[in-house]
């Protein structure tokens, strides 16, 4: 049993979506992500799936990327992302794939499960810097930073409740705490807080020449944006640590 990593699939089986307007890499990347995930995920692995999920901007739209992230092998566990309109409560989440019998997915977010031998926790972060606000005082800012701040503990508390001996507690967001210039001090002081080693995050596109993880205040944040892995979910190893 194994544990992989891949955000941003960014399906539109019945919206008009096309990703290739951002790049030759996008070509049919649909059917990449179904080669490759087939070819080397198995039923009893567990993928993470942190955001940008689906275009559909409600549970009917997005009904056909359901069926098709179910028919994939292994269990997932779906992240929030910025484009994920269809959203709504956990609850209504898992009313969704209850009445379709989605038995393969979940939603991870401002919560935590035992996976493997690891705890795995997370939540959709926030990645605007404070300079590009317009609000008056960046008031908005501060709100949803606080808000995702809050969230992000509530996640780290359930993950410490999970846990029964040293399993490595591993973090994933939508929105990078740090990438390049930005940093979310509010973010990244929590992981300190709550002594976090290592992260992944979605979102970054089209940039394919940095390194996979960068260090950062001594916790490492590795980017799984599907693109970016060439649509092949990422294996997490012990050896990563």
């Amino acid at each position: 049993m194994s544990l992989y990593v891949m955000a941003d699939l960014h399906l539109s089986s019945t919206t008009n979506k096309p990703m290739d307007v951002f790049g030759a890499r996008w070509t049919d990347h649909m059917e990449k992500i179904r080669k490759n995930w087939c070819a080397i995920v198995n039923e009893d692995d567990t993928v993470i799936v942190p955001g940008d999920i689906s275009w559909g901007i409600d549970y009917n739209e997005a009904l056909k990327d359901f069926e098709f992230i179910n028919s994939l092998p292994g269990k997932k566990l779906l992240g929030k992302g910025n484009h994920d309109y269809w959203w709504g409560t956990m609850a209504k989440n898992r009313a969704f794939v209850k009445e379709n019998d989605f038995d393969t997915i979940d939603f991870l977010f401002n919560n935590a499960y035992k996976v493997e031998d690891y705890i795995v926790c997370g939540t959709r972060g926030w990645y605007v810097d404070e300079k590009l606000q317009n609000e008056p005082n960046d008031a908005e800012y501060k709100k949803i930073v606080a808000r995702e701040a809050s969230r992000l503990k509530m996640s780290l508390e359930e993950a410490i409740r999970l846990r029964e001996s040293d399993e490595k507690i591993l973090v994933f967001f939508h929105f990078p705490p740090v990438f390049k210039s930005f940093v979310c001090d509010e973010i990244i002081d929590i992981l300190i807080q709550y002594d976090i080693k290592n992260c992944y995050f979605g979102h970054i596109h089209g940039v394919y020449n940095v390194p996979r993880t960068l260090t950062y205040r001594g916790i490492d944040f590795s980017l799984i944006s599907s693109d970016y892995s060439n649509f092949v979910p990422m294996i997490i190893m012990p050896s990563d640590y």
